[in-house]
């Protein structure tokens, strides 16, 4: 296939539960992660704190995310290991080209993300009209940056 994009290596994994700071114990307290910021946003149904390891093109980030109220929907905690993010080189053509080929996009299509990049989700599940989907894994495409495209590609 003449794919007009390429994924070029792991941004990120998001992981959640009810209570953020037993993820803080162990992700940032005993692993020593590094806490560089955080995100909250009531239509996302979420409070995260974001921290990396590694640098430069090889950081990766860990969202430590629990819902702003567990009875809400995104349920950011179910499963546990919400999402895994891939940088793409060309986040626009990666969406079209895969919508194009039965891939099932979740709403909001392409946003600013959490830690600022531009970014889209394919859906955990197929749908009629689009029957590809992630098969239970949410999938965060995420814009690369210039410096990361020329150190992953």
């Amino acid at each position: 296939m003449d794919r007009p994009f390429r994924v070029l290596g792991l941004q990120q994994i998001a992981v959640g539960a009810t209570d953020k700071d037993r993820l803080r114990k162990l992700w940032v307290d005993l692993l020593g992660l590094t806490v560089v910021g955080s995100y909250r946003s009531e239509r996302e149904n979420v409070d995260e704190d974001i921290a990396v390891v590694g640098k430069g093109a090889a950081r990766v980030e860990v969202d430590l995310m629990q819902p702003v109220d567990v009875t809400k929907r995104p349920a950011v905690h179910d499963p546990a290991l919400n999402h895994v993010g891939f940088w793409v080189d060309d986040l626009t053509a990666a969406v079209a080209w895969l919508g194009a080929h039965g891939v099932r996009f979740t709403p909001g299509g392409v946003r600013k993300g959490a830690a600022g990049f531009d970014v889209c989700f394919v859906h955990p599940k197929g749908s009629p009209d689009a029957p590809l989907g992630g098969e239970g894994v949410l999938i965060e495409l995420i814009q690369a940056p210039p410096e990361v495209i020329a150190a992953l590609g």
